[in-house]
């Protein structure tokens, strides 16, 4: 056992040795001192081992062993120092310090005396000792590292991953020796070997820092958080340890079952103080009120706030993202949000971790007086109480365009919070922010409800059109009624158009109330449904039509009320344009159906005056703008938008004087798709 302590002690020895050696003649400055100091240090703890051959009790060695992670630790704090010189400098890492320190100061009074005679145990001071400086050095590896920008954090990283394991190793050293009361030799031995094997690490660290380690730092509020409950684990640890060695003093036959007892019920208070959010939110509260000059981090709330208002998850309701945006200032487990609405009152709109306030708080009411117009953070404790609400405890508001657009109402945080300038500041601010997506929500929900007002306003032009060209039908069939109602075929054919012209009217009455989108398509035939139509056409015109079909059996994917609805008013035009244009001879309009590759084409030809070009591109399929008397302006518009909804569209080929063609375009699918 000797020769294997000398051999790796005497290894450990000599590398920092020759570490300090190239560190003194290859640099300069305070860094390179406290490097190079600890590397000496190092070496003289383990050659005095290797020396020695013994157990760290003598007063050198012990002294050595101690120096060793002390002299480290100063290199850290100096590191932390010169990295926090152009700001504030941290006072808290020198109070948890010396925390740490006089506690282990007095569990060396109470347990470092020796059982015989009046001197001290070595052993228990060396241990205790070991373990308060492990535990500070890991304090200010775990500030030094968080508090570091991440694109700068290369220069530390070595450092502190080295000298965290070697305390790490140490804590795991002290404490076997603490709960079985003697030196492992195997943790004993091993330990040599692993501080040789972080020297490379300090070497590369010392290697690639020309800067001693000088990087700018930001003292975190949450790595101070992290290190005050590295602080109280401390304690508690140190806590059990003291328990424990009182138990063995009073009663040695409990001892054993003392200890695991403590150590069962020290995990459960710690799991259940660790998720416990009013106790999370005692201590950072405790931490920012006594440690900071300021109480937020205001780029890590603004940061916080934006992603509460635009997160996807979890709180996907407009309503909880916004109260909790306002919440997490105050650390308020929930609350309510009112928005104006045109009325000038306000109305509940959402609830997060409270009921639902189904009522109106109208615009004289003391609460919203005392908001001051978005101004203000009312107390609601100095209101009249109400028995609408819950207990609540702020109103916060929501200030948008100069004007209060609503307010959301705060329950008591966890912890007792105290309210000042800073926090009304912060609320006003992301208040703002908060009303903002407010009012983008509310204009949005306005322009969802503009649009559907403007879809049903196109569907009842459509409509109102359709029922207008019925309409014409029925007069005609009234006018001939009063000439050849006696004739029994003209009874006949006057049945089929009142029939034809109910389900006309019943079809325009459910396309009404059926949005476009929600309309079923279907794949019609267009031979099949060309016919009646023109038939139609020809028994209240009384004109020439002519209808030449292909003999195809495609079809087109529309539905057949659209596609009645297209052709019926493309018809009853040209009957109309003919009429006007001849007056000396029978009209005619000429209907033929072809089909070019996957397209069936429709056209529709008539005798009338024709168009110009620029009518054709202005005004044709211009909504409400016709030329014709009595007219809606509204028909050319509605067919093209219907055939281009099923995938097709309308051409027109017209010159003055020469007649016009509309020409149907629809894509062609198989009849048997039907």
């Amino acid at each position: 056992m000797i020769d294997t302590t000398f051999v790796l002690h005497t290894a450990c020895a000599g590398l920092y040795g020759g570490l300090a050696g190239l560190m003194l003649l290859g640099r300069r400055g305070s860094t390179a001192v406290f490097f190079a100091a600890g590397c000496l240090v190092t070496a003289a703890w383990a050659a005095s081992v290797a020396l020695l051959s013994i157990a760290p009790v003598g007063p050198l060695s012990f002294l050595l062993d101690l120096a060793r992670p002390a002299t480290w630790l100063a290199f850290l704090v100096h590191l932390y120092r010169r990295a926090a010189l152009g700001g504030r400098r941290p006072a808290q890492i020198y109070q948890m310090l010396i925390l740490i320190g006089g506690l282990a100061l007095v569990a060396i009074l109470l347990f470092g005396r020796s059982p015989i005679g009046y001197g001290v145990n070595l052993r228990v001071v060396w241990v205790l000792s070991l373990l308060a400086l492990a535990i500070g050095t890991l304090l200010v590896i775990e500030n030094l590292y968080l508090s570091t920008p991440e694109e700068v954090r290369w220069h530390i990283t070595l450092p502190c991953v080295a000298l965290a394991a070697v305390s790490i190793y140490d804590i795991v050293l002290a404490g076997d020796t603490l709960l079985f009361r003697t030196l492992s030799p195997v943790l004993f031995n091993v330990r040599p070997i692993a501080i040789t094997m972080i020297a490379p690490l300090l070497a590369i660290a010392a290697a690639r820092n020309r800067r001693n380690w000088q990087v700018d730092l930001h003292i975190s509020r949450t790595a101070v958080f992290h290190s005050a409950t590295l602080i109280i684990a401390g304690l508690f640890l140190l806590g059990l340890v003291a328990a424990s060695q009182a138990l063995r003093y009073i009663d040695a036959d409990w001892s054993g079952v003392a200890e695991v007892a403590l150590l069962f019920g020290g995990m459960v208070a710690s799991a259940v103080l660790l998720t416990s959010r009013s106790a999370r939110s005692r201590v950072r509260f405790l931490l920012i009120d006594h440690l900071f000059a300021q109480r937020y981090d205001y780029r890590r709330e603004w940061m916080r706030c934006i992603a509460t208002l635009s997160a996807t998850e979890g709180y996907t309701a407009l309503h909880a993202r916004v109260i909790r945006a306002v919440a997490d200032i105050v650390d308020s487990p929930g609350g309510i949000l009112f928005v104006r609405e045109r009325g000038g009152g306000f109305e509940w709109a959402g609830s997060w971790s409270l009921p639902a306030a189904t009522l109106s708080i109208t615009p004289d009411d003391p609460l919203v007086t005392g908001l001051r117009d978005g101004n203000w953070i009312v107390d609601m404790a100095a209101l009249p109480p109400r028995d609408d609400l819950p207990p609540l405890w702020l109103a916060s508001p929501l200030r948008h365009g100069g004007e209060l657009i609503g307010f959301v109402l705060l329950t008591r945080p966890r912890a007792p919070f105290r309210l000042d300038r800073e926090v009304y500041d912060l609320l006003r601010v992301v208040g703002r922010q908060v009303a903002t997506v407010v009012a983008e929500q509310r204009a949005a929900e306005v322009l969802m409800q503009t649009r559907q007002l403007h879809e049903y306003s196109k569907r009842f032009a459509f409509v109102a059109h359709d029922i207008k060209n019925v309409s014409t039908q029925l007069s005609l069939v009234l006018s001939n009624a009063e000439v050849h109602l006696s004739n029994p075929d003209f009874q006949k054919d006057m049945l089929g158009t009142i029939r034809a012209a109910i389900n006309k009217i019943g079809a325009l009455v459910k396309r009404l109330e059926t949005p476009d989108h929600e309309v079923a398509q279907a794949v019609v035939l267009p031979d099949e449904r060309l016919e009646p139509i023109i038939a139609n056409a020809r028994r209240t015109s009384g004109l020439e039509i002519t209808y030449e079909t292909a003999g195809s059996g495609s079809g087109v994917a529309m539905s057949a009320a659209s596609f009645d609805a297209v052709v019926t008013h493309l018809l009853n035009n040209a009957v109309e344009a003919t009429h006007t244009q001849h007056q000396s001879r029978p009209p005619a309009v000429a209907i033929s159906l072809r089909h070019e590759g996957r397209r069936s084409v429709i056209d529709i030809t008539d005798e009338g005056p024709g168009m110009p070009p620029d009518f054709i591109r202005d005004g044709l399929f211009r909504p409400f703008r016709t030329s014709k008397p009595g007219g809606s302006g509204i028909g050319a518009y509605q067919a093209r938008e219907l055939l281009r909804e099923a995938g097709g569209d309308l051409v027109v080929i017209s010159q003055p004087g020469a007649g016009t063609t509309m020409r149907l375009l629809l894509p062609a699918v198989e009849g048997n798709a039907a």
